[in-house]
């Protein structure tokens, strides 16, 4: 199928791993041109630059300035921009809502949520230029689902879920489509780096990590399918979600999580 995005100019956000790399890897082999913006340019990011021509952006994008420096950069190679994805997003494992310092949520919210307003509003004027345009954003199903270990990045992700209403109410007169993924677990470093929460998870059930990953963590989840989510899939639904064949499509947030979710 053609997704009708070759040539088209694609800025994503958190793209040095994870869901974020796999969107970039996504949009390069569908030819478009992708400028990808994350802290260090990673060995995964630069194969995508020597395979595809991705064009990788060194920034912190948690800073004021940040945003608007990657938008910057994709304007000066490109002279344009088609398609927004704000990816980026941080979260930390705490025992207590009561563990969380002021400084830990700002931290949080400047990475999920103030990033994606700020690289959304360096890239608006740009989109609207063009005629029309996509921004997707990645969410989480812990926008809705109760988790108090990470009481912050829920909330902030909740926050962006909002953005995405607001947004596409304003923007969808002008051309612009805002919509929004909410994966639930997703074999991502996130999960599955030394330390995180897949080895957590193993050293309770007296397992490894790898079996955590394929079978704890889907049966205590809940997960309908019986696995986790995996990053092309999260990118498969972004592609499609940017391109012309969704081009009626606005405001609506798109969950990806095997079932986990039972309720309407």
């Amino acid at each position: 199928m053609d997704l009708q995005l070759k040539d088209k100019v694609a800025v994503v956000t958190g793209a040095s791993k994870g869901i974020g790399l796999a969107i970039a890897e996504a949009f390069a082999r569908e030819g478009a041109q992708v400028v990808a913006g994350s802290r260090s340019v990673t060995p995964e990011l630069e194969a995508l630059h020597q395979k595809y021509g991705v064009t990788a952006v060194p920034v912190d994008l948690s800073t004021a300035d940040g945003p608007d420096t990657l938008v910057r950069q994709a304007m000066d190679k490109h002279a344009r921009v088609d398609v927004l994805v704000n990816n980026l997003g941080a979260a930390t494992s705490r025992q207590s809502f009561l563990d969380i310092d002021d400084a830990e949520w700002q931290r949080i919210f400047n990475m999920t949520l103030f990033s994606a307003v700020r690289t959304t509003r360096a890239a608006l004027p740009h989109l609207l230029d063009t005629g029309g345009g996509a921004v997707v954003n990645i969410s989480s199903i812990n926008a809705r689902l109760p988790f108090p270990f990470v009481v912050d990045y829920s909330a902030a992700k909740a926050g962006l879920a909002s953005l995405t209403k607001a947004l596409s109410e304003e923007f969808a007169p002008r051309g612009v489509r805002v919509n929004a993924i909410a994966p639930g677990p997703v074999r991502t470093p996130f999960w599955t780096a030394p330390g995180a929460f897949a080895d957590a998870t193993a050293a309770q059930a007296g397992t490894s990590a790898q079996e955590a990953m394929d079978v704890v963590l889907p049966q205590s989840m809940g997960i309908s399918t019986g696995r986790v989510t995996e990053p092309h899939e999260v990118a498969d639904l972004a592609l499609f979600l940017a391109s012309p064949l969704a081009g009626n499509i606005t405001g609506a947030e798109f969950t990806i999580d095997g079932g986990q979710i039972k309720t309407l």
